[in-house]
């Protein structure tokens, strides 16, 4: 009896241990990133529960200190088990973090610890016009002409792709669908065309000679065009020291092919919200806006990523805002579900700030779009907008005073809705942030 009474104590031993030895680095590891960041100076709490005392060892000096006390390079911490582990950013680095049992008898798990300099930026919120090309018109398709039994296009056997840029006709430069349209028809009574074209960054001539149409009596190319611009959308923030700039929080895809554009030569203008297309369940708002250019011209586009776009910023306006001061930037860990608010303009020029609620975060360690859900809660923008409508992508989100965000997207089946992306991604996309 006594030995199977010590065989049972030997076994209940035995499955704890086994329960313990996985269930321990499972809690470790749900409450703890293998990736953190923080900023100079900033403290970070983070919950571990573990029946016995923990031992954190670095592999660098004076980067850390844990719950007050620096963390010193190969020498073991100890942290009792009923305490919190408290993270505070003593100065730029990054070191790794050992965790474990017994002084190392036993290791847990290892991460690594980004300490990163404070970073302010003055908030945007401005509606921003956003040409792909300071100049021309984009191809977008070809148009079919009917000669005896087959259907060919004058400039697709010419050689002018889907995408290119027609910059001018004949040695007369092209600046929008308008003039474009003029331009051909005029010179296409003269014989062929001389074409100066742009591709994927290089400047090309094609001759196009142009089809009389026996129905329409009327010279064709046989060319779908559009114009450069890609609409109205809303700077999230810019550097002034720097002079750049971070937008609308994704990327720019072509309305015709959603493929994502190859810019080389865009711009952003200023532009004035004209008027309000109210968004509707299963129907999406709009801001029109007239874009001001010439003297107007803000900055350049360098950049077209997932997460927005970004350039030079030359002279940003000066208008009602306000956040007309940079404000501290809040990494992803610091946003939290609860009341914010949003920048953006309704109407002119004018920055205004409305409340919105942050539903719903989602714990990213690395750039990844979506990570927040938003809903409006301000009865004036409701009133006026719906909710979330096109040309809102990129206005700021900011909490606590941080600037933790950027709105990207809208619920189509609920405008007061939407996605957001975290700030401190964007920032990172400019290479800003060294963040692993």
């Amino acid at each position: 009896m006594c030995n199977y009474r010590k065989r049972n104590i030997l076994y209940i031993a035995a499955v704890f241990l086994l329960l313990f030895a996985f269930l321990l680095p499972l809690e470790i590891n749900i409450n703890l990133d293998k990736n953190l960041r923080l900023f100079e100076g900033q403290e970070q709490s983070f919950q571990v529960k573990f029946p016995l005392d923990l031992y954190i060892r670095a592999d660098k000096d004076g980067i850390l200190d844990i719950n007050g006390n620096p963390i010193n390079r190969n020498e073991y911490n100890r942290l009792a088990f009923h305490n919190d582990i408290s993270l505070r950013g003593l100065t730029k680095g990054s070191v790794n973090l050992e965790l474990s049992l017994f002084k190392g008898l036993i290791p847990i798990r290892q991460l690594t610890v980004n300490v990163l300099p404070e970073i302010r930026l003055v908030p945007g919120g401005h509606s921003i016009g956003i040409k792909l090309y300071d100049e021309g018109v984009i191809v977008v398709g070809y148009f079919y002409l009917e000669k005896g039994n087959s259907f060919f296009s004058p400039a697709e056997e010419s050689g002018v792709l889907i995408g290119d840029v027609i910059v001018a006709v004949n040695e007369k430069n092209i600046k929008d669908i308008d003039m474009a349209a003029e331009i051909i028809k005029a010179e296409s009574e003269k014989g062929p065309l001389s074409f100066i074209i742009k591709r994927r960054g290089e400047e090309l001539k094609i001759d196009v000679t142009p089809y009389l149409c026996p129905s329409s009596r009327e010279n064709r190319i046989g060319l779908y065009i559009r114009d450069t611009a890609a609409g109205v959308g809303t700077l999230t923030f810019y550097d002034q020291e720097n002079e750049c700039y971070g937008a609308l929080g994704h990327i720019i895809t072509d309305i015709d092919t959603n493929i994502a554009m190859e810019i080389s030569e865009g711009l952003i203008v200023r532009a004035d919200i004209v008027n309000i297309k109210m968004a509707q369940r299963g129907q999406p708002g709009e801001k029109a806006g007239i874009f001001r250019e010439g003297k107007d011209i803000l900055g350049t586009i360098n950049k077209n990523t997932s997460y927005g776009i970004y350039g030079k910023i030359k002279n940003i306006e000066e208008c009602v805002t306000p956040y007309p001061e940079a404000i501290p930037l809040g990494l992803a860990f610091q946003v939290e579900p609860g009341p914010a608010e949003m920048l953006t303009v309704i109407e002119g020029n004018k920055i205004q700030s409305f409340k919105i609620e942050i539903e719903r975060v989602t714990n990213q360690n690395k750039p990844v779009d979506k990570g927040i859900i938003i809903k409006v809660v301000d009865e004036n923008l409701l009133g006026i907008t719906g909710g979330i409508v096109q040309g809102m992508s990129g206005s700021p989100i900011i909490q606590n005073g941080r600037l933790v965000g950027a709105v990207t997207h809208v619920f189509v089946n609920d405008p007061t809705r939407g996605y957001g992306i975290y700030a401190e991604w964007m920032v990172k996309e400019m290479e800003f942030l060294p963040v692993s």
